[in-house]
């Protein structure tokens, strides 16, 4: 009886590895061809904030934190990249590390903090601890202040590629897109991130089976956090600058509307979200002005009124893949 049962099983758990190889079949050659279709520096935005999205939403989507702070992972990054690559002069792969290792230790210091409390009051503390970082950036002297800073040089990556070729800068940001995306999806399917889960989903269950939930907590907040930080340091070193857009609050919520256009607690979703917010931020820019706002306003709310499950949670339903259940109370 147990083998008749296991062979569906190892059936489905097959399907679910050749799924996954075909997505990232499909992702690495629309990656490739992209470059060539489309402008690369508009290409490696879109990457940016795809990474940064999949890192929130491995927070929000799949351990039930909302954090509005991310941005001081993404831009406290982005300021310690160009100031190590730019006045210390690093190399782009260290300058990258360097940013990923501060967000990972920014990421820890907030969630020891955070995690104390959870809801609202979980999202309020990472806010005003985010605050205090964009506070930091606007006052200290090497961050160029209101001004950012500029001239961040892209340097030679490995002392070999010069980084200043854009195709070249292209590859090396889809590259360590890829990686990071790999990350999560390896994180999400691994034991760790089925304990997520089900801390997102009852928690006091959880802890009434003996984990350590504010341990695992701490643990997602720190993996997020990293990957944000690495985000932020690409964004710097594409576009030569870290400035105080990059660590204020907006782009917290910049993030989160990602999220949950894409579909939150999906593999896909975040991607989808950053790559039409960024198009749409892109084409929409030149021609109404500040009312760009407004109009991300106007879809959002469309979104979350006709769209709850996010673009790629209703395409799942409508081909009758069930979607990864949000967490409970966002």
């Amino acid at each position: 009886m147990q083998s008749v049962q296991a062979i569906p099983a190892h059936g489905a758990s097959k399907a679910a590895s050749q799924r996954t190889l075909w997505m990232f079949v499909a992702l690495v050659v629309v990656g490739s061809i992209a470059p060539f279709v489309l402008y690369p520096t508009f290409l490696m935005k879109v990457l940016c904030f795809a990474l940064f999205a999949c890192a929130f939403n491995l927070l929000l989507g799949f351990a039930g934190l909302l954090s509005f702070g991310h941005a001081a992972f993404f831009g406290g990054s982005a300021y310690i990249t160009g100031y190590l690559c730019r006045d210390m002069g690093w190399p782009p792969e260290l300058g990258l590390l360097a940013g990923a290792a501060f967000g990972a230790v920014l990421g820890a210091i907030f969630g020891m903090l955070a995690i104390r409390r959870s809801g609202i009051y979980l999202t309020m503390i990472t806010l005003g601890l985010a605050q205090l970082v964009y506070f930091v950036a606007l006052q200290m002297g090497f961050t160029g202040g209101e001004d950012g800073m500029q001239g961040i040089p892209r340097g030679k990556l490995f002392g070999l590629v010069d980084m200043s070729d854009n195709i070249a800068m292209y590859f090396f940001v889809f590259a360590v897109f890829m990686g990071g995306f790999w990350l999560v999806h390896r994180t999400i399917h691994s034991p760790f991130g089925q304990i997520l889960k089900a801390i997102r989903d009852n928690e006091a269950r959880a802890t009434s089976l003996g984990y350590d939930v504010a341990r695992y907590k701490l643990l997602a907040f720190v993996i997020s956090a990293s990957l944000s930080g690495l985000a932020g340091s690409m964004k710097a070193l594409v576009f030569q600058l870290a400035s105080l857009a990059d660590v204020h609050w907006h782009t917290s919520g910049q993030v989160v509307l990602m999220t949950l256009l894409g579909g939150l607690g999906t593999i896909l979703g975040p991607v989808a979200g950053a790559i039409t917010i960024v198009s749409l931020e892109d084409l929409l820019a030149d021609k109404v002005g500040s009312w760009v706002t407004v109009i991300m306003g106007v879809i959002f709310v469309v979104c979350v009124m006709l769209f709850r499950r996010g673009v790629v949670g209703e395409i799942s339903a409508l081909f009758g893949k069930k979607p990864a259940a949000g967490p409970a109370g966002h």
